[in-house]
């Protein structure tokens, strides 16, 4: 039992680590983008945000989804630790 429920900390760590993960690497791809469409000289992309990049918001709701997933396997077993 007690390997079962290191398993399942290391599985609850890595989700909670990869969802932080990508919120970071997704805002900082974000604030890269934008920094560099401010200093060119034709603004037009800047402003209408056109062609949309998904990359960004793609990689900042994949760090939501694994925090989701990780805080959910641990509530879980938390729940069923209770009950045993």
């Amino acid at each position: 039992m007690a390997g079962e429920s290191v398993l399942i900390i290391i599985l609850v760590l890595f989700f909670l680590v990869a969802g932080v993960v990508l919120l970071t690497s997704g805002q900082g791809e974000e604030k890269g983008y934008y920094e560099a469409l401010s200093k060119k000289r034709d603004l037009r992309e800047f402003v209408t945000h056109n062609p949309e990049r998904p990359e960004p918001g793609a990689l900042r709701l994949g760090g939501w989804i694994s925090i989701a997933v990780g805080l959910l396997i641990l509530i879980i077993w938390l729940w069923a630790q209770a009950g045993s």
